[in-house]
């Protein structure tokens, strides 16, 4: 700052550098050094396409006692990809899905993608009201829906086109889908190409309420998907043999880390129904009978840890969607004594997951990081100037990196206030996306999550 002054006395407070040049090497670049090659030409659903080459055979799906295989799996999804082509989804259409934890479920979000179209999540549970709001704004011309998604929708899909990926199933291979256009049936099992689909194009929208209570639906490219897939089962261990829990809703968007981490390294997914999933008593049964390998669970489904029985199956927890407290990291490591506990950090807009924490065996501490950027990203914490600030002060969290979201569908403000041009990339096409989260630094690099600039809160990892 002396330095600034005696060299530039007429440069205005907020444009000073208040950080020694070593400490601003250290917060800008050393700790955001996180480059790692990844596909960056692909499309998520050609990942798992790659996959079902490798292992036709192994177990794809777990649902209500029954099995498909990954050859199962994909021709399911073949059959649905065709059909919506067939009604014209092309790249970035949007293709509404609303249907229960089911085979259908995975079937509806791999044919859509694999027809190039982006998918938006219904969840079922939701207030129709809410639902309503979503199909208005997205308005999609296409909905993927089971009975239960067809009941709770209603008149609000009256106009639009209704699939059900059940109902395809079921259809004989000589019936007249077979034979529509004169396609043979072995053409409608197989992977669809779709001209002019690459990784800038969409891959789903969810829909997040944020600060503002309305809803806005964020545009999540493959390119981000793909960049995650490809580096988070190698963190979190996911192989052949490893048995997934598929925990949150397709609305929340670590669904996705669970879905395709699991689905392009040739391990088991399991999905169960609610009663199941929102029963503390019956999940940590289920993992045990199963002999879950890894589960993604909140905080809040954690707390009361008196009656959680030994998970020893248990490869990896991962603590998501709120804030996680230290008490709850140290009772924990009884529970999951032969795996690992992280902490991870990540809103809807930067794909997924941006920030982790790796909890160290015995740990005794009073504070739990959310952790240091993950592959590609980066971290910034500035203050209301756009600066740096020193280690220890509090900062608003920005994110950049692969992955940073498209913007805000239909709302064009919203998007040039939120996601801006990122100074520290070195690339002038380089956005970042203000988080609107507070946070400081550790000696060691590590971020601490301090709370939010505004009024917003989360309920079970949803904002």
């Amino acid at each position: 700052m002396v330095h600034a002054l005696e060299h530039a006395p007429d440069m205005k407070s907020h444009e000073m550098d208040i950080l020694p040049e070593d400490e601003q090497e250290l917060v800008l670049r050393t700790w955001n050094t996180t480059r790692q090659d990844y596909p960056d030409h692909s499309c998520i659903h050609r990942l798992f396409e790659q996959q079902v080459e490798r292992t036709p055979h192994a177990t794809a799906l777990v649902f209500n006692s029954q099995t498909l295989t990954y050859a199962e799996l994909n021709e399911r999804a073949n059959r649905l990809a065709h059909h919506l082509i067939e009604l014209g989804v092309q790249p970035d259409s949007l293709v509404a899905i609303c249907v229960e934890r089911s085979f259908a479920m995975i079937v509806g979000v791999l044919g859509i993608l694999k027809a190039g179209g982006a998918y938006v999540p219904l969840d079922p549970s939701y207030a129709s009201n809410r639902l309503k709001d979503i199909l208005v704004d997205a308005s999609p011309s296409i909905v993927v829906v089971d009975t239960v998604g067809r009941t709770i929708l209603g008149e609000a899909v009256s106009s639009m086109t209704v699939v059900d990926p059940n109902e395809l199933q079921e259809i004989d291979q000589q019936s007249e889908m077979d034979r529509m256009e004169g396609i043979a049936p072995k053409q409608l099992a197989r992977n669809p190409h779709v001209l002019g689909l690459t990784s800038s194009n969409l891959t789903y929208i969810i829909y997040t309420s944020g600060s503002t209570g309305k809803p806005k639906g964020v545009m999540i490219e493959h390119r981000g998907v793909v960049n995650l897939i490809h580096h988070r089962p190698t963190m979190f261990g996911v192989h052949s043999s490893s048995r997934v829990l598929q925990f949150t809703p397709l609305s929340f968007d670590h669904s996705v880390s669970e879905i395709f981490s699991t689905l392009t390294r040739g391990a088991a997914l399991h999905l169960v129904l609610d009663d199941i999933r929102l029963d503390q008593r019956e999940l940590f049964g289920y993992i045990e009978r199963n002999i879950i390998t890894h589960v993604s669970l909140t905080p809040a489904l954690l707390q009361d840890t008196k009656d959680v029985p030994v998970l020893s199956s248990l490869m990896l927890l991962v603590v998501m969607g709120d804030a996680f407290p230290a008490a709850l990291a140290r009772n924990l490591q009884s529970i999951v004594p032969n795996g690992f506990i992280f902490n991870c950090y990540g809103p809807t807009e930067i794909t997924v997951g941006a920030i982790a924490w790796k909890c160290p065996q015995n740990f005794d501490g009073n504070i739990v990081p959310i952790g240091r950027p993950t592959a590609n990203k980066r971290i910034y914490l500035l203050d209301k100037n756009g600066q740096p600030v020193p280690l220890g002060a509090v900062g608003e969290l920005y994110i950049g990196g692969v992955g940073v979201a498209r913007g805000y569908l239909n709302r064009p403000e919203l998007t040039a206030t939120m996601f801006l041009p990122d100074p520290f990339a070195g690339d002038q096409d380089a956005r970042m996306y203000k988080t609107g989260d507070l946070a400081r630094y550790l000696p060691d690099g590590n971020i601490v999550f301090l709370g939010r600039n505004d009024h917003q809160v989360k309920i079970r990892g949803f904002r």
